[in-house]
């Protein structure tokens, strides 16, 4: 990937009903940009969510294993059943992907990835992420978690605008 490329941020956890809806805009936007829109999973994990702070960590033990995003959206898709079944969904998932189950439930006892989402955290509260999902392209903030109306054809807008401005 061109490192001149615009990023597209996606303030994002697991166990939230919005970041589903907001699959469709994800995925529609990685369509239309393919490799020249580089979209980055950033994590968000709501305290009112008992088990999202372990569904950041199986993200990125995902993304290490090379399948994140189909992960990511495999999870979303059946947030009401990771709402009640917890951790051993997470692990559940992996292994439906053909991922190491095993390592995934390590990854979550040992908390390879917590520094990871610490960070993304502590980032996100800096620039005033307050909900998920928020988009962040071109430094602008864009709130999903008040609305998807629109956001979409923003984010196109700005990623058409950064685009036509390299060099």
């Amino acid at each position: 990937m061109n490192a001149l490329n615009p990023i597209l941020d996606v303030w994002c956890e697991l166990q939230c009903p919005d970041c589903r809806s907001a699959l469709d805009d994800v995925r529609a936007l990685r369509e239309r940009y393919g490799d020249r829109l580089e979209l980055r999973l950033r994590h968000f994990p709501l305290e009112k969510h008992k088990h999202s702070f372990a569904g950041a960590q199986a993200a990125e033990e995902a993304f290490e294993q090379g399948k994140g995003w189909p992960y990511v959206e495999k999870v979303l898709s059946r947030v009401e059943e990771f709402d009640r079944a917890g951790e051993p969904f997470l692990v559940e998932v992996a292994r439906e992907l053909g991922l190491d189950a095993e390592e995934f439930d390590t990854a979550l006892i040992d908390g390879r990835h917590i520094l990871i989402v610490d960070a993304d955290q502590a980032e996100g509260k800096a620039i005033g992420v307050t909900g998920t999902p928020t988009y962040v392209i071109g430094g602008e903030p864009l709130d999903g978690g008040k609305s998807q109306e629109g956001l979409r054809q923003r984010i196109a807008e700005i990623a058409d605008r950064l685009l036509a401005e390299q060099p």
